[in-house]
């Protein structure tokens, strides 16, 4: 079975670049920097970058990158990729030069999702240095955070996920998006670190190519600071503060300029995965997270 350690970057596409290096900066309060062969890196710890933001036509989602742990992880990986007949591409030099990865398999979910599996980082370890002032962002060996992304051929995702990228079942939802709707399914799914989920697949086609990215910061005044940050540069907000259910985050959602929205929060669960007990949740949050703002 495939490792898969964290969500280590995701990249997306924008029409405009300084847009997103504006939204990086003023209101996510991460850092940019020129992406080699083109591009934006966002940072937002040590690493170099955790999204990478290419200029074209079409603003979404893009790409999952992946970690391994190790180039023999990698091999078993692609071995096992070969073995159940799933069809990958190798990443060439220079892809693996912009990702700035040793190695990197790119393959395709039933649904069409990219994931790029990688191993062995790049990085000077540069500090990061928050224009805004953000301390830190809970990254380490949980990744950079969450992407939710959409599985329409919901059985057949979910199984290639498990199955062949190796993912655990942290949590069921059924979604009825109105009282008389068939519900909708979401799954959120754990890897190899304590994050509740690192993943999670919604039954239902997305535009963008992702329902949601998720950042992490380590209090809730800075989940405050970024809201008011929010409404300063007129971002539309997407979902009001509001505390999880599944996963106890506190947090808000606004606009990317890819198109899919950001959760900004704090609190997420950590899970001892040899203790937990998966379950279906009847409803997404505690309080708040009015989602109906999205749509005026």
């Amino acid at each position: 079975m495939i490792d898969i350690r964290e969500l280590g970057y995701f990249v997306a596409q924008a029409e405009s670049l300084k847009e997103w290096q504006d939204y990086a900066e003023n209101v996510l309060g991460m850092m940019t920097a020129e992406a080699p062969e083109g591009g934006l890196y966002v940072k937002m710890d040590e690493r170099p970058f955790r999204m990478l933001i290419l200029e074209g036509s079409e603003n979404r989602y893009l790409a999952s990158g992946w970690e391994l742990a190790s180039e023999e992880a990698f091999a078993a990986a692609t071995a096992d990729l070969d073995k159940k007949g799933v069809a990958w591409e190798a990443g060439d030099a220079t892809l693996c030069n912009q990702r700035g990865v040793q190695q990197l398999a790119i393959v395709r979910d039933p649904a069409g999702n990219r994931h790029e599996l990688y191993w062995g980082h790049k990085s000077a370890f540069e500090p990061f240095v928050s224009p805004q002032g953000v301390p830190r962002f809970v990254t380490g060996e949980m990744g950079l955070g969450h992407t939710v992304l959409p599985a329409p051929n919901f059985d057949e995702t979910r199984d290639f996920l498990k199955n062949v990228l190796g993912f655990g079942l942290s949590d069921i939802m059924n979604h009825k998006p109105a009282p008389d709707a068939d519900p909708l399914r979401i799954h959120f799914m754990h890897c190899n670190n304590p994050r509740h989920h690192s993943l999670a697949i919604a039954e239902f086609p997305v535009a963008s190519g992702c329902v949601h990215v998720m950042v992490e910061v380590d209090s809730m005044t800075e989940v405050g600071r970024a809201h008011d940050r929010l409404e300063a540069h007129g971002v539309k907000l997407s979902a009001t503060l509001g505390e999880h259910l599944n996963d106890r985050m506190t947090s808000f959602y606004m606009k990317t300029p890819s198109g899919f929205d950001m959760e900004y929060g704090f609190g997420g669960l950590q899970v001892d995965w040899d203790a937990h007990s998966a379950f279906e949740f009847t409803r997404v949050s505690v309080w708040g997270h009015d989602f109906s703002v999205g749509f005026k």
